[in-house]
């Protein structure tokens, strides 16, 4: 028997993408930076915690904006679809005649698709806002959970590169540590997020190493030339 295999990335696994990426890049870039300018850990780690927490806070939020936005955006447009079938319903009917046109059915079965559509609104309406629209209805509680998550991974990789500097009093020596378990985690975050979304796995990997050694590398630099290397 033939089995198709997809590759689906649920909602949870994206917004667990979208803070964890952030969480492993943006603070490490921070304690490497940092870590060009003080010698002391503890500096470090107090300014990584306080970024932890500012940006777990910022990215939830916006993880929680965009399903908020989301959902009242289909709502405006489920409202519209109902006036439109209620005022204009023969300019509904020439439409999801088009969207079946498209299928290469004939104009006869066409008239009787949209007919027999057009005695349920409910259903005429679903079928426009997903086919004419390409609109999904989101869930009620997907702002709440998408907000959670994103700060919870955030959180999750922001601790990763932190964590030598709560071991290691000296900054420049946890550096090579957190550099070190740091872009191990990268590459490894970037090859299952790279086998998730269906992209080549080592490929994915080495661009997600790449791009948190730059951020790193660069924000170390800068904190030596502004101390005078």
């Amino acid at each position: 028997m033939h089995k198709e295999h997809h590759v689906t990335s649920s909602e949870i696994i994206r917004d667990v993408v979208i803070g964890m990426s952030d969480g492993l890049t943006v603070p490490f870039a921070l304690a490497a930076g940092l870590s060009g300018a003080v010698s002391s850990s503890a500096l470090i780690v107090t300014a990584g915690i306080a970024e932890i927490v500012a940006g777990s806070i910022a990215m939830g939020l916006g993880g929680f904006l965009a399903g908020r936005t989301e959902v009242d955006h289909y709502n405006s447009e489920l409202k519209r679809e109902y006036n439109e079938v209620e005022q204009v319903p023969e300019q509904e009917k020439a439409e999801v005649k088009e969207v079946f046109a498209g299928f290469g059915l004939s104009v006869g079965l066409q008239d009787q698709i949209a007919d027999e559509l057009s005695k349920d609104k409910k259903k005429w309406v679903d079928f426009m806002m997903k086919y004419e629209l390409g609109l999904e209805e989101p869930n009620p509680n997907r702002a709440t959970k998408s907000a959670f998550t994103i700060g919870v991974s955030y959180i999750v990789g922001g601790i990763i590169p932190l964590s030598p500097y709560l071991i290691i009093h000296t900054a420049q020596e946890a550096l090579y540590y957190s550099c070190g378990v740091t872009l191990i985690c990268l590459f490894i975050f970037g090859y299952f997020k790279s086998k998730l979304t269906g992209q080549p796995a080592l490929s994915g990997a080495f661009k997600v190493v790449v791009i948190g050694a730059l951020a790193a590398g660069a924000a170390f630099g800068m904190a030596k030339l502004i101390n005078g290397g």
